[in-house]
């Protein structure tokens, strides 16, 4: 009929028909995806019935990442850490309204990836930077261990993909790395033993991916 106005409601998915979240194969994977499969589906419902768009997300995550980033500069960690979190929601949501909308692409995956690492580089280098300015040399210098290693880990996984192997093996990557800081940011006096932490596990999965491509390569 014509001048009729739509319900938007008509056009909402409902929650319990939408997937779970991906399970990867990490620490912290299976863990996720059985918590947070409600709240998974109920804010994957909410960004679909929204009609934001994959790309809108990704760029709101790599946004976000900059404020925490200035906001580490800048001494407020707690700030930092919350700012965090939602920047990684819109990481994760990006891929998962791309999936359910059916325009996941290569070219998304790839800017999701390039933007991921940015990210990565932005977090990890204000904080070498604030920590390096308070003469904290040791953990200054694992700041930059672990953005070193977070780039390997995905640098190792983009050459077996061109080389024609799937990674996904690891037990620390970008989910761990991600909740890992974020309780360094909030938790007072955490970001030590975090980025101990950090630095260790991350060349452990380094280990694992690397054993694992020249294995399946030899």
């Amino acid at each position: 009929m014509a001048g009729a106005v739509r319900d938007p409601q008509q056009d909402a998915p409902r929650v319990r028909d939408l997937p779970a979240p991906r399970r990867n194969r990490s620490v912290a994977g299976g863990t996720i995806q059985r918590s947070m499969a409600w709240p998974y589906r109920a804010i994957l419902a909410f960004l679909l019935w929204t009609g934001i768009r994959p790309w809108q997300l990704t760029l709101l995550s790599l946004v976000l990442n900059v404020a925490s980033g200035a906001l580490i500069l800048s001494g407020d960690w707690v700030a930092a850490g919350v700012v965090l979190l939602f920047a990684g929601l819109a990481d994760v949501f990006d891929g998962s309204v791309a999936r359910q909308r059916g325009t996941e692409g290569r070219s998304g995956a790839f800017m999701d990836s390039v933007l991921d690492r940015v990210s990565d580089m932005i977090l990890f280098s204000s904080l070498f930077w604030v920590l390096a300015e308070r003469g904290d040399t040791t953990y200054a210098a694992l700041a930059l261990v672990t953005l070193v290693v977070s780039l390997l880990v995905s640098h190792i996984r983009a050459e077996a993909e061109a080389a024609g192997l799937t990674l996904t093996e690891g037990i620390f990557q970008r989910l761990e790395r991600v909740l890992a800081l974020m309780a360094g940011l909030v938790i007072p006096g955490a970001m030590r033993p975090v980025l101990v932490v950090l630095a260790a596990l991350g060349g452990v999965t380094v280990a694992q991916r690397l054993w694992s491509a020249v294995r399946r390569l030899a």
